[in-house]
């Protein structure tokens, strides 16, 4: 590459938040830190000795995928939609069952090969086995480590807390900072109190960003409010416990949440799709970041994240696939896309936003998500000449995943 900094310009720049530029370009030096990003008369003129290359398209950061399960890559297709989440959850426990170390690691490598084809270059990996740690390292895909945990007997959970930074030390995770490994409860009707504590101290401790998944669907509701429903019949048979021995909190799973002290800003509370307007208030109010899965959700319980509701009480969310268990693809544009769809009306830079920027925000890498200068967030360039009446960011949202290129690698300093 070239030691002279090189301007790439297009039809259109999306500079990852405000409105899309027409006529854009952006200027990133040898390491791909941007230099300068806006109209490209202003930057021409600027930077009269810069090499530049034009394309056709949109150009924008790359995209950061904020909650997905590599681990469960092999298990497309073999799950069944549209049944609600215990039916969901019973298959794909049955299917897991059935995939090898082989078939896990063809699986997690196809992933994470998508991934690349679709321009991540930053991830939330929630998984139970860390499996997915060697390959993301080789692909160059930086992110956060959540390493889930559940279990509702109290002691035996908190000695499982007790073990998992060994597990990441003997990865040399404890010292990455390219990906950042923190412990995380997997739900809160699904690990016991105590575990969801301690985790949470040691992720506070170590100065992490940790994740769990929140309102995800009633069941979870019902289970955390009255101890009744599908999920505890699930949970008693699954787990053998005695329906007595189970913890039941009396209140809903945001209150559950504040209470135990997982809703605050360095937590990541993923779907909400199943939240209550008050309840996403008090969301908004404690700046918990929140990652929404709409496909996945979709795919599970034939619904949606009250996303409008959402917006109105001033939350930003960020975006994740989920797993290939329950979404066709782990492209996090096709996420909104599926919102753009949905909800016509909130603006597609929002919803590029929510692919990017607060993507980043979410997972705490502040030199991925814009190109504010300083920042080195990877150049990802949708092709093609958007059409006259159609907006650029509209156009991004409708080309299909082939008609992408990342020009430029994201690049995030911290030993590898």
């Amino acid at each position: 590459m070239s030691e002279l900094p090189r301007l790439l310009s297009a039809d259109a720049i999306f500079l990852g938040e405000g409105p899309v530029v027409p006529d854009g370009a952006v200027l990133v030096d040898a390491s791909g830190t941007v230099l300068d990003a806006g109209p490209l008369s202003a930057l021409s003129a600027r930077h009269a000795g810069a090499v530049a290359t034009a394309y056709r398209g949109l150009l924008m950061p790359g995209l950061v995928n904020a909650h997905t399960h590599l681990e469960l890559s092999a298990l497309r297709g073999r799950t069944t939609s549209g049944r609600g989440f215990v039916p969901w959850v019973d298959g794909m426990l049955a299917a897991r069952l059935e995939v090898d170390e082989v078939d896990e690691a063809d699986g997690i490598a196809r992933g994470i090969a998508e991934l690349l084809a679709s321009g991540t270059v930053a991830v939330g990996e929630v998984t139970n086995t860390l499996a997915a740690v060697s390959s993301l390292r080789r692909a160059k895909i930086v992110g956060c480590i959540f390493h889930e945990v559940f279990g509702l007997d109290g002691a035996k959970t908190v000695e499982r807390v007790r073990g998992l930074a060994r597990e990441a030390d003997a990865l040399g995770l404890l010292t990455d900072t390219a990906l950042r490994w923190a412990p995380s409860p997997h739900t809160l009707h699904t690990t016991h109190p105590e575990a969801v504590e301690a985790m949470a101290r040691l992720a506070r401790d170590r100065g992490s960003r940790f994740t769990v998944h929140l309102a995800e669907h009633p069941a979870e509701r019902w289970a955390l409010q009255a101890g009744t429903g599908p999920m505890v019949e699930w949970l008693e048979k699954r787990t053998r416990t005695p329906r007595e021995a189970f913890r039941w909190h009396a209140e809903g799973p945001i209150g559950v949440a504040k209470k135990l002290g997982v809703l605050a800003p360095d937590v990541l509370a993923v779907h909400l799709t199943d939240a209550q307007p008050h309840e996403l208030e008090v969301v908004a109010e404690s700046g918990v970041r929140v990652v929404l899965c709409p496909r996945s959700n979709l795919f599970i319980e034939t619904r949606l994240p009250p996303l409008l509701a959402m917006l109105r009480a001033g939350i930003t969310p960020a975006l994740g696939t989920d797993s290939l268990a329950s979404c066709p693809t782990l492209d996090v544009l096709a996420e909104a896309k599926a919102l753009h769809e949905r909800f016509p009306d909130v603006p597609p830079e929002a919803l590029l936003a929510m692919a990017t920027r607060h993507g980043a925000e979410a997972l705490g890498f502040d030199a991925l998500g814009s190109f504010a200068r300083g920042k080195a967030p990877g150049i990802l360039l949708i092709e093609g000449a958007p059409p006259k009446g159609l907006d650029a960011a509209r156009f991004a949202l409708r080309q299909p995943m082939a008609a992408r290129r990342l020009l430029v690698p994201a690049s995030v300093a911290g030993p590898r």
